[in-house]
């Protein structure tokens, strides 16, 4: 569309208005009942209303997707108010209950967000990763129709000091990404301060070293224009050489004080000083503050002007506050508007009290720029969320004849889905942080290849070199290898698993990673939970059963991680046949939509589906045989089921996850030689065993007696003077609480400090989670108490 300058300066103009009086309207009008401040940023939002007016209006189009600033989110909520996209009701709570969040949330908002944002960085980073899951999409025979679109990132200045940002130019250089623009609101001024002079000098040549063109959006039109005219090259250079903490506070003070200082520093040089008496105080400051960034004519010619697929970054100088009476301000950033000062700015801005809701108030043509709006391409097609089928989980089973570890048997299983030509099998896109061949993706990545745009042969199968890993890159691979960065490994992830609502392609996200090394990338765990994206995380090998790599190499509170993180369902199962019964399951869960209900049985809410965690390990256990009654195939999905039943006379309970079953079966064992009616629970998900407990609790405070979860019906015909023990491979506090479901004495065995080398035996003695601790433990309890060491 061809670009209306004029049209493009009143939507800025309306955006500017709505975006501050929205965040006014939540400090200042409505009712405070807790007398804290609201806050929402009204000056950063300031100083990206001029760019995101000429993206939104000029430059995007229906593919394109878009990562806005966390602190331009009113900006955005005021797009999409505009064109119809948001309620009056909800601006009006912005930041309140049921109101518009205060960053743009996929889950929470009902306006068309693309990607969340609120820990800085990470919507930037995730921009480069969904680019490179629309090529492993568009290289497929079942996603050639995918439109590509371009993945843009807008991008605080201050966000460039997180560093899985650079993580993430790193991966995108060896990946060859392309369609990737991060706009930079580069307004140097952060929270806390000014930023450094010549900081993006420096980060400029890091974006040039990996391939990115660097576009410098310094100068607006008016600049432009000015420096045309005699004496124009000596403001540009005074302009260039001013520090950042001098403009920002020069632009504060207004006009006056401009003409002043130019005049002290350049007065004496004839043809500047008509340049500069040739205008008034304000026309004066009007030219001071047209910064590339913040003229939305300029914006829009320079986005128009990008031809080609290359990675670009745009560095648009702006003024945090631009417009506004708080613009420059070193303390801005956090600060509002006064009553005093809204109302004088209301007045400028020529907005009738009454009318501050009114989209086109101030609009003479409304006709005019209704049209202009409905022709905006990005805006055509509606609401861009899309879906696709479910994949239908084919059988999925394994040989228990044998010893064999958790972490053996997911790789068997998947190699065997890479035999087959299932429609799940044909989607799944599997990555690691450079450990594939350690956390048994190996066979798979053999027979599925690596992906890469263009083939690439491995040379040492062309050389003939015996290697038992075939490292073949090519369009239809299905593997995307990943450098050492656990960020963008969840990165990606969150990008795959949101890949059937970006481009209406699902994908089945497979990630692995050395289960102690979850925690470096947990922050973009949580940003892609918080997203609703779909994927299955292994974390392999796990606990101090890790025993040889000592304490850096063994994860004791990952289980805890697994439980606390909301839109994953975790488990830890200890045999192979439970690990096949819950990843058929999990493939069908990644894929669910339904309604929020609760699931009677269980009382879980698993009708929407999520992630799954996996935390499996390198220790092999000898298999209990062939299983396949209905109790212990649902029980591994919902938690828990009896290994050994316990009989009417139980005092003693064992209750084991993970590596240790051996362990706790074993100690069994020895402990019904003298006890009646032991019983062994066998635990596969402490998550889901939780959550469906205090679900029902919540159900039952809210007046409905019946409900009931599984771990309350597994355990409520225990006599109430039975005692648990429990052991796991990780925190004790996993299962510890097993002791509020019904009362029961508990004593909870596990790992609480870093871990020891030595051998597995070893290390499980020094963390009494052995057979002989737990014997130990029983032969401590008496009748009426609990002996501990």
């Amino acid at each position: 569309m061809p670009i209306s300058t004029d049209h493009l300066k009143i939507i800025e103009q309306r955006l500017l208005w709505l975006s501050h009086w929205m965040i006014h309207n939540a400090n200042h009008i409505r009712p405070k009942v807790d007398g804290i401040k609201v806050g929402g940023h009204q000056a950063s939002s300031a100083s990206m209303v001029s760019i995101m007016t000429a993206l939104y209006f000029s430059a995007l189009r229906p593919e394109d997707r878009v990562a806005v600033k966390p602190h331009a989110s009113p900006v955005f909520h005021a797009i999409q108010y505009l064109m119809g996209n948001q309620t009056r009701e909800k601006m009006e709570n912005f930041r309140g209950y049921g109101g518009v969040q205060s960053y743009p949330s996929r889950t929470k908002d009902i306006d068309d967000v693309d990607f969340s944002t609120g820990s800085v960085g990470l919507g930037v980073g995730i921009t480069a990763l969904a680019s490179l899951m629309q090529d492993f999409i568009a290289a497929k025979s079942w996603g050639k129709d995918v439109e590509l679109g371009r993945m843009v990132a807008l991008v605080g200045d201050a966000e460039l000091d997180e560093g899985n940002i650079y993580e993430v130019l790193q991966e995108g250089w060896k990946n060859d990404l392309r369609n990737t623009w991060w706009i930079i609101d580069y307004n140097r001024q952060s929270l806390d301060g000014i930023v450094r002079e010549g900081l993006f000098t420096r980060i400029e040549k890091i974006f040039d070293a990996f391939g990115w063109d660097v576009v410098r959006v310094k100068y607006g039109a008016l600049q432009r224009a000015a420096f045309d005219e005699p004496g124009g090259d000596r403001l540009r250079a005074w302009i260039d050489s001013c520090p950042n903490a001098e403009y920002s506070a020069l632009t504060y003070m207004g006009g006056a004080v401009w003409r002043q200082r130019l005049m002290d520093d350049l007065g004496d040089q004839g043809d500047v000083t008509a340049l500069i008496e040739a205008r008034s105080d304000d026309a004066l400051a009007e030219l001071m503050e047209n910064l590339g960034g913040n003229c939305v004519a300029t914006m829009a010619e320079q986005f128009a002007a990008i031809d080609h697929n290359r990675p670009t970054c745009f560095l648009a100088y702006t003024i945090k506050g631009w417009g506004t009476p708080i613009a420059g301000h070193k303390d801005n950033h956090g600060g509002l508007m006064t009553k005093a000062q809204m109302a004088a700015w209301q007045e400028d801005m020529g907005v009738a009290v009454g009318e501050e809701w009114e989209p086109l108030a101030t609009v003479t043509d409304r006709p005019a720029l209704k049209e202009f709006l409905q022709e905006a391409a990005f805006f055509s097609k509606g609401r861009r969320r899309y879906n696709d089928a479910k994949l239908p989980v084919p059988s999925i089973s394994i040989d228990t004849s044998r010893e064999i570890s958790t972490q053996a048997a997911f790789g068997k299983i998947l190699d065997d889905l890479s035999k087959g030509d299932s429609a799940l099998a044909e989607r799944i896109m599997t990555t690691s942080p450079d450990v594939t061949g350690t956390t048994g993706l190996g066979a798979w990545v053999n027979r599925r290849k690596l992906f890469a745009r263009a083939v690439q042969n491995d040379t040492f199968i062309e050389n003939r070199i015996p290697s038992t890993a075939k490292w073949n890159f090519d369009p239809e691979g299905q593997h995307l290898e990943l450098g050492i960065a656990e960020m963008n490994l969840f990165l990606l992830l969150g990008a795959a698993g949101l890949s059937h609502s970006l481009f209406g392609k699902r994908v089945i996200p497979i990630g692995t990673v050395y289960d102690p090394f979850v925690s470096r990338g947990l922050d973009a765990l949580n940003y892609a939970c918080y997203q609703d994206a779909r994927f299955m995380i292994v974390g392999t090998p796990s606990g101090v059963t890790l025993a040889p790599e000592g304490g850096a190499h063994q994860s004791i509170g990952t289980p805890l991680i697994g439980m606390s993180q909301d839109g994953l369902a975790a488990f830890e199962p200890a045999f192979a046949d439970e690990l096949a019964v819950i990843m058929a399951w999990a493939f069908d869960y990644m894929q669910r939509d339904g309604d929020d209900d609760p699931d009677e049985r269980t009382w879980l809410r698993d009708e929407t589906g999520g992630s799954i965690y996996l935390r499996l390990t390198t220790k092999p256990l000898e298999q209990p045989g062939t299983r396949n009654d209905d109790a212990f195939r649902q029980g591994a999905i919902d938690g828990a089921y009896w290994l050994r039943k316990p009989g009417p006379n139980c005092s003693v309970v064992i209750a084991y996850q993970g590596a240790v079953a051996d362990e706790a079966i074993a100690a069994a064992g020895v402990i019904a030689e003298h006890r009646r009616d032991v019983g062994v629970l066998a635990i596969t998900s402490a998550d889901r065993l939780n959550a469906g407990w205090t679900a029902a609790q919540r159900d039952r405070a809210r007046g409905n007696p019946s409900a009931r979860s599984h771990i309350e019906s597994l355990l409520e015909d225990l006599p109430r003077d039975c005692a648990l023990v429990t052991v796991i491979d990780g925190h004790p506090a996993t299962l510890a609480w097993l002791g509020g479901v019904a009362g029961h004495r508990t004593i909870a065995h596990g790992v609480e400090h870093f871990g020891q080398t030595g051998t597995i035996g070893d290390v499980a003695r020094h963390f009494r989670i052995d057979k002989g601790a737990l014997i130990e433990s029983v032969s401590g309890l008496t009748a009426g108490k609990m002996v501990t060491d």
